[in-house]
């Protein structure tokens, strides 16, 4: 049942919550910001390939007024704690105690080299992100946080500019060098929709999710432990493009490169950054494969796909874990689901789905009996839905 925010009547308790927590003394705001999980795609988005995430409905919710002084206050409800930020000297720094306020300060940093005007405000947030599960609780609250610094009196950019503003801030400022996609995903979401994003020129189509099949995220709850080892990952793959383009002229990134250049090549590369360019090639073509099978409505392909990912992850990316594994392994036994694969940055966090209406009871039954049994960790199990991007809720 909705209501005439958009919302479920969850969604309404948690904005009216929010409202009340924030006591406003003058006219206020109310913005979310959804999560994504990755249909398929994993590290391809820095590499400047393909990647098809959905924008899902674990989201940021922000109630905020603006004030007129350069700062923001911004309460975390889930964590019951207040941080601030001024705008006057905003500029990166080395952090070896990064927190969340340091994304929104971030955002900001961002706005201000990007030439927007910026506007301090006060705000309450509540998330239904998981934090450090893979399902981008760090971009639903960049992009939240977007809509409380923007100026009403300018315009706000393009969902995909606003996008590669935040993920400045990200990589700049916080000092993760992620690539685009969770942004873009959290920016420009479509209702019912996977988002088949092109890294290199920054634009998306939306290719809609068959009718019949549900979403189903399974977080392994073991903590994430991708440290160093996401920037890693993105050196080896720098050094890949570097080595090959020495002899290809033409080599720009990694999208530039396919199976037969790779193998004509490989003599060049060191064993392990070899490992990681088969993995972001193959991969590459798995998206474009995956639309394809979205498209026809082509179950067994989907399997197929979603198993040759996570084989990938696990054996030439090494970004998968022994949970991860041990959730997909368990989710293909299960009549009716199609695919299964991890998702996210890896070491740790999420599994994704695809499964037939009706199977999602019968997922979690197996996953709560069998995860706990090989793990000994209580895991989450919680389908999703496709949802839109980022923005204003209108209040009444």
């Amino acid at each position: 049942m909705s209501d005439e925010r958009g919302g479920s009547p969850s969604a309404t308790a948690r904005a009216d919550a929010l409202l009340t927590q924030l006591n406003a003394s003058g006219p206020v705001h109310l913005g979310r910001a959804p999560g994504r999980v990755n249909l398929i795609g994993e590290h391809t988005d820095y590499n400047l390939g393909f990647v098809l995430p959905v924008a899902i409905d674990r989201e940021i919710w922000m109630a905020f007024e603006p004030w007129d002084r350069p700062a923001v206050e911004l309460t975390s409800v889930e964590l019951n704690e207040t941080r601030t930020f001024t705008f006057d000297g905003l500029a990166p720094k080395a952090r070896s105690d990064t927190t969340w306020i340091d994304y929104v300060a971030g955002t900001a940093w961002a706005m201000i080299q990007a030439g927007l005007p910026v506007r301090g405000f006060r705000g309450v947030l509540d998330s239904t992100v998981p934090v450090g599960s893979g399902l981008s609780s760090s971009a639903a609250l960049e992009l939240a946080s977007s809509l409380a610094l923007g100026d009403p009196m300018t315009a706000r950019p393009p969902a995909p500019r606003m996008a590669a503003i935040a993920q400045h801030g990200e990589n700049a400022y916080v000092g993760v060098n992620c690539g685009i996609m969770d942004q873009f995903a959290s920016a420009a979401g479509v209702a019912g929709h996977a988002l088949l994003i092109d890294c290199r020129t920054n634009t998306a189509t939306s290719t809609p999710m068959p009718p019949g099949l549900s979403l189903v995220v399974c977080d392994t709850r073991s903590p994430r432990r991708l440290g160093d080892e996401y920037n890693t990952r993105r050196a080896e793959c720098e050094l890949g493009v570097k080595l090959i383009a020495e002899r290809e002229p033409g080599v720009k990134s990694l999208r530039d490169v396919d199976e037969a250049m790779l193998a004509r090549n490989r003599d060049r590369l060191p064993e392990v950054v070899g490992r990681r360019c088969e993995h972001i090639v193959a991969e590459d073509a798995r998206v474009m494969a995956t639309v394809a099978a979205l498209r026809d409505g082509d179950l067994k392909a989907l399997g197929r796909l979603f198993a040759a990912s996570h084989a990938s992850m696990r054996d030439l990316f090494e970004i998968s874990s022994p949970e991860l594994d041990a959730m997909v392994e368990i989710a293909v036994t299960v009549p009716g689901v199609v695919a299964s694969r991890m998702t996210g940055g890896g070491f740790g966090g999420c599994t994704v789905s695809l499964v037939t209406h009706g199977t999602e009871p019968a997922l979690r039954e197996a996953v709560m009996r069998e995860y706990k049994a090989r793990t000994g960790l209580t895991p989450e199990v919680y389908a999703v839905t496709a949802v839109d991007g980022a923005g204003e809720i209108p209040l009444p």
